[in-house]
This record gives C-alpha cells, structure tokens and sequence, in this order.
C-alpha cells in the first residue's frame, strides 16, 4: 500500500518537473532564435553601411550609415552574450524560478519598446532641428533617418518578441499556475491533477 501510495505521489511530481523544464528549454530556444536575429540585423548594417559610409556621396548619407554602424556596433555586443547566456542557461529549475525568469523576460521587451519609441522621437527631432540648423543639416537629417529606421526596427523586434513569450507563457505556463495552489494546512503547495479537481499533489 505504501509502494502504492509513493508511486501515486512520485510519477505526478515526475511529470510536473518535466513540464517546468519543457517550457524553460523553449522559452530559452525562442531567446537564442531572437539572439540570432538581432545579430544578423547587426551584420548586415555594419557590412552594409560600412561600404556606405566609406562611399557615400554626401555628408547626409554619410552620416546615415555612420549612425547605422555605430548603433548596430551596440546591437551585436548585445545579442553574441544574449545568445550565450540563453544558451548556457539551466532549464531544469523550479517553478518561482521559472515564473520570475518569464516575468523578467516580458518585462525587459516591454521597457525596451518604450525606449524604442524614444529612440525613433529622438530621429523625428533631430530631422526637426535640421531645418534650423544649416552648418549641421545634412548630419542631422542623416543621423535622424539613422535612429528612425534602427528604433523602428527594434520596435517591431521588442515587441515580437513580448508577444512571442507573452503567448508562450499563456499556452503553456498559465495551465500549471491554475492547477498550483497552497496545501490544506498552509504549509507548502499542491498541484492539483485536474483543474476542476479537489484532488492534489502535494510539492
């Protein structure tokens, strides 16, 4: 009856932990992919306007490409430790861990695309300013169309990104939070086998 009793408590526990680290490979899967993404967006401007800036026609152009390369310098030293990190990360940790790593996460996509939306104002303004400055126009508008074209670019990444783990989180996180709630006797937690079940597991 005991070996019974073990097992009935043993395997749940078994599959519980298994979901936990099923989600936490591919939460940290979908940070490598984005990793990747951003990289080779790097790459490609630094390649791209670093022939631009070194063959650029006028100073607006010029300053254009110059801004795309420095930017993006700060992209890829961004994204090669990200990759790392999501790489080197340990799935295989418990459930407050797990949920404080997903809100974490969410939390960074969604400053980030507050500060890209500052970034793209920024481009806007300095456009702006352009038309009364003459000595500096063809700079500022070329360092205005810089910061528009890489804010935009990091909106739309930011807030994929949010999306993709927001909607990861809800498919397959939120089942396990509903099904976990405290013990009869206030110590500990118990996860329940079936959502309208009074029936728990005990953690």
């Amino acid at each position: 009856m005991k070996k019974l009793l073990l097992l009935s408590v043993f395997i749940p526990s078994i599959c519980f932990s298994q979901s936990l680290i099923d989600f936490n490979k591919d939460r940290l899967k979908t940070d490598q992919h984005l990793m990747i993404g951003l990289g080779s967006w790097a790459s490609l401007n630094i390649v791209g306007s670093g022939i631009g800036w070194a063959t650029a026609p006028n100073e607006e152009m010029k300053s254009f490409h110059q801004m795309n390369v420095m930017w993006n310098t700060v992209n890829i030293a961004l994204a090669i430790p990200g990759y790392i990190k999501a790489k080197r990360d340990n799935p295989e940790i418990g459930f407050f861990e797990t949920q404080s790593a997903q809100q974490k996460t969410e939390k960074i996509f969604l400053i980030n695309s507050g500060l890209d939306i500052a970034y793209i104002s920024s481009g806007l303004l300095l456009r702006s300013a352009a038309n009364t400055n003459l000595e500096k126009q063809d700079q500022f508008n070329g360092f205005g169309n810089g910061l528009i074209l890489q804010g935009g670019f990091l909106l739309v990444f930011d807030m994929t990104a949010y999306f993709i783990h927001n909607r990861h989180r809800k498919k397959s996180l939120n089942p396990l939070i509903k099904n976990i709630e405290l013990s009869n006797n206030g110590i500990g937690l118990k996860w329940n086998l079936h959502a309208s079940s009074s029936a728990g597991l005990k953690l």
